[in-house]
């Protein structure tokens, strides 16, 4: 198969879908690559790297696109590319259809099949290509949260970890998932005082043996969500449902209760975002205020750390991916948590939770859902 790797486009994305080290293994598997020039710049791959593993480096987006059968990309394809995709691609990235209407118009037109990085399943009933990115965005929201509270950024003036005779940040983790665990170890490592609010019990024992009560847990309830959020210093939403719009935690009334020069990070914002007055920021400009609470939004947090997200990416995707490019949509006729990837294919929504979110039909071709 042809596997094409465009640049990404997305403002402040630096990550790239294949590294060198992927190309050699799909060239290893008798398919040609193709990489847009520049394509891994950012991550600190240069084209002559990508050649040296057996890719064919090519001027730009449009030879990637007509050159190739399958698509990998890391974010969800712009309205530019949209319209280079057909029937006859495979696309194969993060997509979060739920929250983006004109997205999810755009893949249903050019009748390509999409499957998603973040609906793919594994046998425990994870999402394995997501969680290596809640990883790298469960870690930097703490530090993007340590930053933000500093005064000349907008925040209260906070040192995170306290120093002797005066008292930690509070920072309070909505979500008990790879994304809470992660943030929880960045900050409970800084010396912050953290509370992650979590509905599995499971979960919260697991949270609690390898925190060895370090980090304090509480059912999350409505009323524990109110109580907690009010006496943050920090508030990290970091809620999943696979495919769906992620739930609002934090309303908007609840704003003018909080400590003025708090901070919001929502590292869900891809998933249309856990708080009420949540909007997609970027690096560039990564936060904004409302009613004293300032918000970090980033879209796409990894994007901060491309090297370390690009490997992490890479490693997780690899084993799909070439399953993909050696059987084509014929994998998915045989492996399920596959085909649980598949959100797009000939015009239909294929994934439950995302056509439910849209309030369109879904079509289930291969039996992932039976």
């Amino acid at each position: 198969m042809r596997v094409g790797v465009p640049r990404e486009i997305k403002p402040d994305e630096y990550r790239v879908g294949l590294t060198p080290t992927a190309v050699r293994e799909y060239v290893a598997h008798g398919h040609e690559v193709i990489v847009e020039r520049g394509a891994g710049e950012g991550a600190g791959y240069a084209d002559a790297l990508y050649e040296r593993a057996g890719a064919r480096v090519v001027a730009d987006a449009d030879a990637v696109f007509s050159g190739a059968q399958m698509i990998v990309k890391v974010k969800e394809p712009q309205a530019v590319e949209w319209v280079k995709l057909t029937r006859d691609h495979i696309l194969f990235t993060y997509l979060h259809l739920a929250p983006d209407p004109a997205q999810t118009e755009g893949l249903l037109a050019s009748g390509c099949a999409a499957v998603a990085y973040e609906t793919v399943t594994d046998v425990n009933g994870g999402l394995p290509l997501l969680a290596p990115m809640s990883e790298v965005a469960g870690r930097i929201a703490v530090f993007s949260a340590a930053e933000t509270l500093l005064k000349h950024n907008g925040g209260m003036g906070l040192l995170i970890c306290g120093v002797p005779g005066v008292p930690p940040a509070r920072v309070c983790i909505l979500g008990g998932g790879v994304v809470g665990a992660n943030a929880a170890v960045m900050a409970a490592g800084l010396g912050a005082e953290v509370v992650i609010l979590e509905r599995s019990i499971p979960r919260m024992r697991y949270i609690d043996d390898i925190f060895a009560g370090r980090v304090i847990t509480r059912y999350s309830t409505i009323d524990a969500v109110e109580e907690e959020i009010l006496k943050a210093d920090v508030v990290i939403g970091a809620v999943l449902t696979a495919g769906a719009a992620a739930p609002k935690m934090v309303r908007r009334e609840h704003l003018s209760r909080m400590k003025p020069g708090s901070v919001l990070v929502d590292v869900s914002i891809d998933q249309g975002g856990c708080f009420e007055t949540s909007r997609p920021t970027t690096h560039k400009n990564p936060t904004y205020t409302v009613d004293g609470v300032v918000h970090y939004c980033v879209a796409n947090m990894p994007g901060a750390a491309p090297r370390t997200s690009s490997e992490a990416l890479g490693h997780a995707t690899l084993p799909f991916g070439l399953l993909l490019a050696d059987k084509g949509l014929d994998a998915l006729k045989t492996n399920k948590h596959l085909a649980r990837g598949l959100n797009v294919l000939d015009g239909h929504l294929t994934h439950p939770a995302v056509a439910e979110a849209l309030g369109k039909p879904f079509k289930d071709p291969y039996g992932a859902w039976a």
